[in-house]
Parts: structure tokens; sequence; C-alpha cells
């Protein structure tokens, strides 16, 4: 069943909705809205099991996309451009593969149609194994995640989750529903009898390999007209690493796409 989703607006214009990534939340993407939204009408969006939407023990892809089209035809914001980073990449694929009326522009951030390995699982048990009733401090639980994230970024990312609630400190993402659908959101799924048409640009950081040049054939197989950008300086998250790169090949394929 589809979810209604937590969502923000900003602007007036042509559509576009931003989805986030696994662990994020449409406040990660809050300055990037208010800059975009001088020309479009910016609505971000809180996945399921995210920041302030519902949810569920369900959290497939084709589960993901009902959401987001759901919301977009109950905003009436069809033909819509659609941007999404990481998981929420994945969910705007295929959006526009099973509902290419729905979709105008499709912009992608550093993901493909494929399957990944990845350490997601093991982010997740140890936000879980975090004794947040003993925790008094935020750095003491920055300390308990440290033993399986090194990477101080990463963490500082995670932490972003910890709301108080009750009185005590505790996650704002569904740990128990993400970790047991883990294997299906690494995954894409069969898109065999599915096509998209519509340009799409598939914008990734340079010193990331979530993009690489091995999936081209896949991605094309799916988007004919897919575009590819690289932003030089920047990982996994290159609206956060390069903002101002990243904006400028937003906006150029946005202008040109409407030109």
């Amino acid at each position: 069943m589809a979810l209604k989703l937590a969502t923000r607006e900003y602007g007036d214009g042509p559509p576009l909705i931003i989805l986030h990534g696994l662990f994020g939340s449409a406040q990660n993407w809050h300055s990037m809205a208010e800059r975009l939204a001088a020309t479009y009408h910016v609505v971000t969006c809180d996945l399921r099991n995210h920041g302030a939407s519902p949810w569920s023990e369900q959290m497939t892809f084709p589960e993901m996309a009902d959401d987001l089209e759901t919301l977009i035809e109950a905003r009436g914001l069809s033909p819509a451009s659609v941007l999404g980073h990481s998981v929420g990449g994945k969910t705007a694929m295929l959006t526009a593969l099973k509902h290419s009326d729905l979709v105008e522009r499709l912009i992608v951030v550093d993901i493909a149609p494929v399957d990944y390995e990845a350490p997601f699982l093991a982010y997740v048990r140890a936000m879980q194994a975090v004794d947040l009733a003993a925790a008094t401090r935020r750095s003491a639980i920055d300390e308990q995640l440290a033993e399986v994230v090194p990477d101080a970024a990463t963490r500082l990312f995670l932490l972003q989750n910890l709301i108080e609630r009750d009185g005590r400190a505790d996650w704002r993402i569904n740990l128990a529903a993400i970790a047991a659908n883990m294997d299906r959101l690494l995954g894409f799924p069969d898109v065999a009898q599915f096509g998209y048409d519509g340009r799409a640009l598939f914008l990734s950081g340079a010193e990331s390999d979530y993009i690489a040049p091995r999936y081209y054939g896949r991605i094309f197989e799916l988007f004919p007209q897919a575009e590819f950008a690289r932003i030089d300086d920047a990982g996994h998250y290159p609206h956060v690493e390069q903002p101002e790169r990243f904006l400028a090949s937003v906006v150029d394929f946005l202008e040109s796409a409407y030109a």
C-alpha cells in the first residue's frame, strides 16, 4: 500500500521532486532546494521509514515507487522532473520506467540500476547496538558507532537521525525495516517489461564507482537517452562535497531540457 510521504515545498515553476538517499531526509536537500526554487517548484520528500514519513515493514523499490507515483498524482505534479540520490535514485528510476508519463526529466545521482555490495547493513546493526538508554552525550553514541563506522563524516551523517523521543534519545528511522529489506535495497528489480525514453542525466562523483563505466551498457538499455556527468573532487555525495558544481550540472541539464 502506498504511503503519504512527508514533504517540503519551495518556489514556483515547473515541478522538480527530490528524493534523498538511505539514512537521509528531505532536510539534507534544503539548501539545494532553496537555490533551485528560484526557477522551479521544488518538492523534497522523506522516503518511507525516514524523516517524518510513515513507517512500514515493507520497503521494496516497487512500493517506494508507488509512494512517489501517489505523491505526483495527488499533488497534480505530472509530468515532473525527478532527482534522486542513491536509494532515492533507484526509486526515481523505477518510477520513470513504470510510469514514464509522470516523469518528464530524470536526474540520477551516484547510483545505477544494478546490484551492489555495500556496508550499509553493518551501519544499521551498529546503530541498533548503541545503548541509547545509557548514553547521556551525543559524543558517547558517536564513540560506540566508531567501533564499526570508522569514518567520522559517515558517522556524522548517521547521527543526523538521532532525536529525542519521550524524553530519551532515539533513532527517527525505522532501522528494523531497513535491515530486513537491505538485500532488496542493494539490488534493483526486474524491469524487462518497462522502458523510459525521456531524457535522463546520471550525475556522479569522480571519486565514486557507483556509476562505473561497466554499468553504462545496462543504463543505456533502460534509458536510451542517458547522459553522463562527473564532478571532480567528489564521492558518493557530490551535492554536499561540491554543491556549486553539482548545482551547475543540474541547472544546465534542466535548462537544456526545457529549451
